[in-house]
């Protein structure tokens, strides 16, 4: 961006930020579209250029979003100007798309100080960088489990999204647009941050207290504070499942009142449940990780492979090792 010479008595320009977007294949569309267009109405609001952005991606060309729609990139990964702010936009197969030749440019970049961050499953690639050791971290709650599997050094968190230094990242979706909200009240004050919200119609503004997903009761469509709270141990303890009896009597109730509440509101016995937590977990670590099909059933409280084998296909009508193979021919096309 070129600016006209000022003279000696004029003000300096106010500085414009640039954000270097950088495009993975099959990046989710509406994180990188609530991002950038955040940046573009805080413009507008403003009535100056605040901020700036250049679509960059490995090898330069075209790249397609989750949505097929083919993006023209404006450049290949160049070394970066010194204020630039950098945003990996990932999605679909990020594993497939965090190649050698990205990670040698993050890292070689990241040596230059530049605030670095990730949207979506992005998370991943800043992680296998080695760019979130010992930090706080946020990524998509269906990644989570893969994610904790492979990056202990990664203080992962169920925010929408997190800021630790230098270092940003969100859990995908809409979360973007509160991210950018954020930076740009942290640049230039609430006020702006709050009329670019209003202009999205965007009056639920979150912040990195707030969490991804929704309530217990508000995702099973059923308020009843017991059944909520066993569910919520469910949850937590995929690993190392807790018996029936043991659920009821933490929340003060029969092991038969807990049956008869599964049954009511839920169609389903307690252990039906948690067994169907426990495979819906096991299939995205199976899609999501190269974990063997063996430490999977451990990490999801199979003690017995072949126990595995006969709940998962008795629940999804294939096996553990197709449903691998399967997806990694998915992923290679």
């Amino acid at each position: 961006m070129q600016t006209q010479r000022q003279s000696a008595d004029s003000p300096e320009p106010e500085r414009v930020s640039r954000f270097v977007f950088v495009l993975l294949d099959q990046f989710t569309l509406i994180s990188f579209a609530s991002a950038v267009e955040t940046l573009r109405l805080a413009n507008r609001m403003a009535g100056r250029e605040l901020y700036s952005w250049t679509l960059v991606g490995e090898g330069g060309g075209t790249v397609t979003c989750s949505a097929g729609t083919t993006f023209q990139l404006d450049s290949d990964l160049l070394p970066l100007q010194r204020d630039d702010t950098v945003v990996i936009c990932g999605g679909l197969a990020v594993q497939k798309a965090t190649t050698k030749p990205l990670l040698s440019w993050l890292r070689r970049e990241a040596r230059g100080r530049h605030q670095l961050g990730g949207l979506c499953t992005a998370t991943h690639v800043l992680a296998r960088a080695g760019l979130l050791d010992g930090k706080r971290a946020t990524i998509h709650w269906e990644n989570q489990d893969s994610f904790l599997e492979e990056f202990d050094e990664v203080e992962l968190t169920k925010a929408v999204f997190t800021v630790d230094g230098n270092r940003f990242t969100t859990a995908g979706g809409t979360a973007s647009l509160d991210l950018m909200l954020k930076l740009i009240a942290d640049d230039h004050g609430e006020a702006l941050a709050n009329a670019v919200a209003d202009q999205l119609i965007y009056s639920a503004i979150r912040t990195d207290q707030d969490v991804q997903r929704l309530s217990v009761p508000t995702r099973i469509g059923v308020r009843h504070p017991k059944l909520a709270e066993v569910i919520q141990r469910m949850e937590a303890d995929i690993e190392e499942p807790i018996s029936p009896a043991a659920l009821a009597r933490d929340v003060g109730m029969s092991t038969r009142q807990l049956e008869r509440l599964f049954r009511r509101y839920l169609n389903r016995s307690p252990k039906r449940y948690y067994m169907e937590l426990r495979l819906q977990k096991a299939r995205n670590l199976l899609m999501q990780t190269d974990m063997s099909v063996i430490n999977v059933a451990l990490a999801c409280g199979f003690t017995s492979p072949s126990h595995f084998s006969k709940c998962y296909r008795a629940h999804y009508e294939t096996t553990p090792y197709r449903e691998r193979g399967s997806h990694g021919k998915m992923r290679e096309t």
